[in-house]
């Protein structure tokens, strides 16, 4: 089943269930904002992702600003950070299988549907 981790608020996000749409396949909509990935998802995620968990933070957030920027945090600490502040999740993120993209620009996801 495809997953997509979507912000309703952002428009990248919306075209990335567009595509989805599009694709006539079925999908499953996570609105992280309200149902935050536990840890273990969300580094789960990273790992499918093939990335370090800094590389999926929105750092333009003005939490991320305020709170976290030029700090030494450990992975643990974005993860955590993440999941005590969702906004900071970049998106959308789809997933298809032990396949992830984040969907920007929106042409990614394709490549995994």
């Amino acid at each position: 089943m495809i997953k997509i981790y979507h912000n309703n608020r952002c428009s990248k996000s919306r075209a990335g269930v567009k595509a989805i749409e599009n694709s006539g396949k079925e999908f499953e909509i996570v609105t992280y904002l309200e149902n935050t990935p536990s840890f273990n998802e969300l580094k789960d995620i990273i790992s499918m992702l093939n990335i370090k968990p800094i590389e999926l933070v929105r750092k333009n957030e003005a939490i991320w600003k305020s709170e976290f920027k030029g700090k030494d945090l450990t992975d643990s600490d974005i993860i955590n950070a993440m999941i005590n502040n969702p906004k900071l999740i970049e998106r959308p993120i789809v997933i298809n299988g032990n396949k992830a993209v984040i969907g920007r620009p929106t042409e990614l996801i394709l490549d995994i549907l």
